[in-house]
C-alpha cells in the first residue's frame, strides 16, 4: 500500500504577544502559553520582552524561561538596554531583537528568520521617533530591511515599538502590502482597530500587554496616581496582581505573504 502524501497547509497561524510586564506577566507567559499554542493552533509565537525584568529589561535567565515557555522570537523596544548582561546575548542569540533603526554600532539586531512549518518567517523589529528617541528612520530602515527579508520570503511580521497611533497608521499604510503584518507595541493598552489592509498587510495600533489587570499600563495605581498628581518622579513599580495575556493571532497564506485574518487575543490568568 503507497504512503500517504504528507498535507501541506498554505496557512500559518502566528501569535505576538504583547509587552511582558514583570514577575505577574512572566508567570502567566511561563505557566499559560503551551496552552495557549494549543488552543489557538498557534504554529509560532513572538512575544515583545522588554518589560520583564521588573518592569523595565531583560535578562539572560528570562530569554531562557522565554524560549523554554515557547516563544520562539523575542522583540523589544527602548527598554532593552536596562540590563547590560543582556548585550552579550544580544549578539550571540538571534532571535531575541532589539529595534533596527538603532545605530549600527550597538549590540545585537533588529530582524531575523525561523522557520515554521518549512516555510522560512522573518521578524523585524523596529521604534518610533514621535515622543520617542532621536532615531533613524524606521520608515526607510523598513523599507531597506524588507527589500532584503523578501528575497528569503514573502512572510514578514514587524513588531513596531512606538507612542503615536499616527506614526504606526502611516508606517503600516507605507509598508502595505510588502509586508505580511505590522502589530504595535509599547502603550500596553490593546487597541480594537485590527483589520486587514488593502494591500493585504494585517495591523493593529497596539496589541496590549502580558502584565497585571487593574494597573497603569503594568504598575501600582496608587504610586501612578500620586506622580500624575504631584508632579514628582515617584518610582514606578509593577504591582503584584493576576495578569491577563494580550495580543494578536494572525493568519498568512505560505504562497503570497498576505495576512488572511487577524483576530485580538486575550486571556485572564488566576496566577
Amino acid at each position: 500500500m503507497p504512503a500517504k502524501k504528507a498535507v501541506v497547509s498554505n496557512e500559518i497561524r502566528a501569535l505576538v504577544l504583547g509587552d511582558v510586564i514583570g514577575k505577574p506577566g512572566t508567570r502567566a507567559l511561563f505557566y499559560n502559553l503551551k496552552t495557549v499554542i494549543k488552543e489557538t493552533n498557534a504554529d509560532c509565537v513572538i512575544v515583545n520582552g522588554e518589560n520583564a525584568f521588573e518592569g523595565s529589561g531583560l535578562t539572560p535567565e528570562l530569554v531562557h524561561e522565554f524560549f523554554n515557555s515557547g516563544v520562539d522570537v523575542i522583540t523589544s523596544g527602548n527598554h532593552i538596554w536596562r540590563k547590560k548582561e543582556i548585550y552579550s546575548l544580544l549578539e550571540s542569540e538571534d532571535r531575541v531583537l532589539r529595534p533596527d533603526n538603532y545605530p549600527k554600532k550597538v549590540p545585537g539586531k533588529g530582524f531575523c528568520t525561523i522557520t515554521v512549518k518549512d516555510i522560512p518567517i522573518s521578524v523585524l523589529n523596529l521604534e518610533g521617533k514621535l515622543n520617542n528617541a532621536r532615531l533613524p528612520c524606521p520608515f526607510q530602515t523598513g523599507k531597506d530591511r524588507i527589500k532584503k527579508l523578501t528575497q528569503i520570503s514573502p512572510l514578514i511580521i514587524i513588531d513596531f515599538h512606538a507612542e503615536m497611533p499616527q506614526e504606526k497608521e502611516a508606517l503600516a499604510l507605507y509598508l502595505d502590502g510588502e509586508i505580511s503584518a505590522l502589530v504595535g507595541t509599547h502603550t500596553h493598552v490593546q487597541t480594537a482597530d485590527e483589520r486587514i489592509l488593502p494591500g493585504g498587510t494585517a495591523y493593529i495600533t497596539d496589541i496590549g500587554m502580558t502584565g497585571p489587570v487593574d494597573s497603569v499600563i503594568g504598575v501600582d495605581p496608587a504610586v501612578a496616581i500620586r506622580r500624575l498628581v504631584s508632579q514628582m518622579p515617584l518610582k514606578l513599580e509593577v504591582i503584584e496582581r493576576p495578569a491577563v495575556m494580550m495580543g494578536v493571532l494572525i493568519t498568512i497564506d505560505t504562497h503570497t505573504g498576505k495576512a488572511i485574518a487577524i483576530q485580538r487575543f486575550k486571556k485572564y490568568c488566576d496566577l
